[in-house]
Order: structure tokens, then C-alpha cells, then sequence
């Protein structure tokens, strides 16, 4: 039953936040200029304008505005896109695969990279290698993700010519009309860039946090305790020790997924991937602010849904963290 109780708070919660989420991105469309610039151009007359104007609704105060967004937004519908004609949450989610599969693949990547190299570093510490990994450690936090990109660009894309430097590639649409890079050759390669960019944000990040998480669980009483009963080096390492390490590295990861979200803005301008965040830097160029509001509710709601598989994972990981609301 604590489970349904659990499910039901952060239910709660989610409205309470979305709503909020809601009410800031409604807000800021005030703010962003003119859309009727990138609608009708300069040549339409001012009345032509105002006409417009009214038809769309924008000179209805904000609180009728708002309230009519609201009860759309709860059938499903965010608007219609003012420059794609189609409604925002469709152009969104056209793009949301492109944008899934390079946060995929940026988290593939500073995982399987991360943990070996953070579980090293707190092992061996003192060795050449550990000190050679903390070094880069420190220089990728320090390099901005927009400057990685163009440094990859130039390198393996312009100089070496290894690795296609813009655009997704060949994809293969699966049954449910997803295209996915995936299933071809062409698309991985393009992948392989903008993805290695991309977990360059979180990859030091969790080097070091792996590293200091393992060094503190190594010198816990249960760690000696396990190590005095005379179980294996690598039993002690890997399943005592490193087991309690994961339970602040599946926090931080989980909120750094919906970072990466946000991130791939840069990333996806740079490689012109055609993903979500290209789409939402075109929107703010266009003020297309029915799909810069949807943009902001979707990625609102990516950062909930996380945060809520994040609290199931840490009872995987360790039974004696309980969901709130469990009892005993």
C-alpha cells in the first residue's frame, strides 16, 4: 500500500509543479518580441495586425490567456505552432527521438567511462594514472560544451576527417513510426560526436564524485567489518563498498539526465542535429511562443518523471531505503 501512497503524493506534486511550470513559461511569452513578425512580415498594415491580433487571442489579458491555455493544455493540446502550422506538441515530439538517442548515447557513454575510472582513481590513488584522470577530470569541468563541440568538430570532422561533423544520418523508422539512428551504420557514425560532446558536461563530474563516494565507503565500519571476516578483496570492493557509492551517483545522475536535456542546446546548434533543442533555439529566433510553452512543459515533465524513477531505483539499490510514506 505504501506504494500507492507513494504514487499518489508525487502525483500531487507533479500537478503542483507542472502548473507552475506552466505559469512561468505562459509568462515569459511577453517577453520574447513580436510574433506576428515571422507571421505576416512587415508589409501587412497595422489594422491588418490588430485584426490578427484579436483573432489569435494576444490582446486578451493574461489571466483569460492563461486559462484558456490551461484548459487546452489538460485535453492535450499546447497550440499551434506558428511557423510548422501544426500543433505544438506534435512538432515536439517528431523531434524527441533525435534528441532521446543523443542523450542516450552521451549517458552510455560517461557511465561505462565513469565508474571503472572513478572505482580506479579511489583504489589506486596514488598511481600515475589515477593522477593523469583527476588532472583531465579538472580541464573537462573547466571547458565549456560549446567549445568541446567546436574542438571536435575541427579535429575528427574538418581535419581528420574520421567522423561526419553535422546532421543525424540515415534512420530506420521502427514499427511505431520512431526513426532511429540506431539501426544504421551512417547513424552512429553521425552519433558518435555530438554524443561524446555531450557527456563531456557530466563525465568529470562523476569521475570525481565516484571516486570520493568510494574512498569515503572504503574506510566504513562495515567495510573492516567485512574485510575482518575475510571475504574476497573484490567482493568487498565491488558488492559492500561500491553498492552504498551508487545511492548519491543515482541522484546526481538523475537529475544530470534532465541537465543533458537542457544542454543539448548547445550541442544540437553546433552538430545541427535536428532534435529538440535545435528546434527550441529556432522557435525563440521565430517567436514561435506556442512551441517554446510546450518545449518548457515537455522537458518539465521529463524532469519529473525522472525524479520519481529516481526514488524507485534507490530501493533497488539498497532495500533499506524506504519510499515515503512506507511505514517501519
Amino acid at each position: 500500500m505504501h506504494i500507492i501512497a507513494f504514487l499518489i503524493r508525487r502525483a500531487i506534486q507533479a500537478v503542483i509543479v507542472m502548473f507552475v511550470i506552466s505559469i512561468i513559461g505562459f509568462s515569459i511569452q511577453d517577453n520574447l518580441g513580436d510574433p506576428l513578425r515571422e507571421l505576416v512580415g512587415q508589409s501587412v498594415s497595422e489594422q491588418e495586425r490588430e485584426a490578427l491580433r484579436d483573432e489569435l487571442g494576444l490582446n486578451d489579458p493574461f489571466f483569460a490567456q492563461y486559462t484558456r491555455f490551461l484548459g487546452n493544455a489538460l485535453q492535450g493540446d499546447l497550440g499551434t505552432s506558428y511557423f510548422f502550422k501544426r500543433p505544438a506538441l506534435s512538432v515536439i515530439l517528431d523531434k524527441f527521438p533525435a534528441t532521446f538517442e543523443l542523450v542516450l548515447g552521451a549517458v552510455f557513454i560517461f557511465v561505462s567511462l565513469s565508474i571503472p575510472a572513478g572505482i580506479y582513481c579511489a583504489i589506486n590513488r596514488e598511481s600515475w594514472l589515477a593522477r593523469i584522470i583527476m588532472t583531465g577530470s579538472i580541464v573537462g569541468i573547466s571547458v565549456p560544451v560549446f567549445l568541446t563541440a567546436i574542438a571536435m568538430v575541427w579535429l575528427f570532422g574538418v581535419e581528420l576527417g574520421w567522423l561526419p561533423a553535422f546532421g543525424r544520418g540515415d534512420t530506420y523508422e521502427l514499427p511505431w513510426g520512431w526513426d532511429t539512428g540506431f539501426l544504421t551504420w551512417d547513424g552512429i557514425t553521425h552519433l558518435i560526436l555530438p554524443s561524446i560532446t555531450l557527456s563531456s558536461i557530466m563525465l568529470p563530474l562523476f569521475i570525481r564524485l565516484i571516486r570520493a563516494e568510494m574512498m569515503e565507503a572504503m574506510g566504513t565500519d562495515y567495510v573492516r567489518f567485512a574485510r575482518a571476516k575475510g571475504l574476497p578483496t573484490r567482493r568487498v570492493r565491488y558488492v559492500h563498498a561500491f553498492r552504498n557509492t551508487l545511492l548519491p551517483v543515482v541522484t546526481v545522475g538523475g537529475l544530470m539526465i534532465g541537465t543533458l536535456i537542457a544542454y543539448t542546446i548547445l550541442t544540437e546548434t553546433v552538430f545541427q542535429w535536428p532534435g529538440m533543442g535545435f528546434l527550441f533555439l529556432e522557435a525563440v529566433n521565430r517567436v514561435d511562443t506556442p512551441l517554446i510553452i510546450a518545449y518548457i512543459i515537455i522537458v518539465g515533465l521529463i524532469f519529473v518523471v525522472v525524479n520519481t524513477i529516481v526514488d524507485f531505483v534507490y530501493t533497488l539499490i539498497n532495500p533499506m531505503v524506504k519510499l515515503p510514506g512506507a511505514k517501519g
